[in-house]
């Protein structure tokens, strides 16, 4: 079974330009409560590097590239995320790191809740436990 689950949006752009709409219960599977973005990541840092035990996320890389590592805690998986027109899906309890940002990278990402620290697995080790009981 595959960890990566990209997302194929439909591009609705001409020669004017591009646009991807995006709707929560369509193209981005589930309800959309927070919408999210990361830039400016300096060379060589990485992020994520948690889990979540409910909240379900979709990544879009709008500009620019990085590279996702997505783990359920008997398999990892790498991706490269490079096109505004794929999302991948997080979905919950998958650990997932961000390496390898461009300069121009910016990271959209799409949220099923609001913001819960509770929600938030921070340690490796706890994360493997939970998935193995």
């Amino acid at each position: 079974m595959s960890l990566i689950n990209i997302i194929n949006f439909k591009s609705l752009g001409d020669e004017r330009g591009g646009l991807v709409a995006l709707e929560g219960n369509k193209e981005i599977p589930f309800e959309i409560k927070r919408v999210y973005f990361i830039s400016g990541t300096q060379t060589g840092v990485a992020r994520g590097f948690h889990a979540h035990k409910e909240l379900r996320q979709v990544a879009v890389c709008i500009s620019g590239y990085c590279k996702f590592i997505l783990d359920d805690g008997s398999e990892r998986q790498e991706c490269v995320l490079d096109s505004p027109t794929n999302g991948m899906l997080i979905d919950k309890m998958q650990w997932h790191e961000m390496h390898d940002f461009s300069d121009d990278c910016v990271l959209l990402v799409i949220a099923s809740d609001y913001y819960d620290e509770a929600d938030y697995i921070r340690d490796y080790g706890n994360f493997l436990g939970l998935t193995l009981k």
